[in-house]
């Protein structure tokens, strides 16, 4: 798995895209991605549409990274998971928990 970071020119984006596995062999990587950015509006976009595989450590982590979001008055939006990602963060209710498109 790759996890690539983009930040907008404002620093109010950014951009995480997470490629092939999404499994705790990465959490330190997905963590470097947004800790050390937090004020308010911050917008977190996870790219999930090269994630191939999620297990439940990846769900942790995106738990943490809304709980982050969330101190920093911030948000987070899932964008573009496959189907097979969409069943996965349905059957956790994430779909209640995130924005995903």
């Amino acid at each position: 798995m790759a996890v690539t970071t983009q930040v907008s020119s404002d620093e109010k984006v950014i951009t995480i895209k997470v490629d092939g596995r999404f499994d705790f062999t990465h959490q330190k990587e997905f963590r470097e991605a947004y800790k050390n950015h937090c004020i308010p509006d911050l917008l977190f976009n996870v790219e999930l549409s090269g994630t191939e595989y999620m297990d439940s450590s990846a769900l942790g982590m995106l738990l943490l990274l809304k709980e982050h979001a969330d101190n920093c008055k911030g948000k987070v939006i899932l964008k573009q998971p496959s189907e097979g990602i969409i069943k996965i963060l349905d059957m956790a209710n994430f779909n209640q928990l995130f924005d995903i498109q």
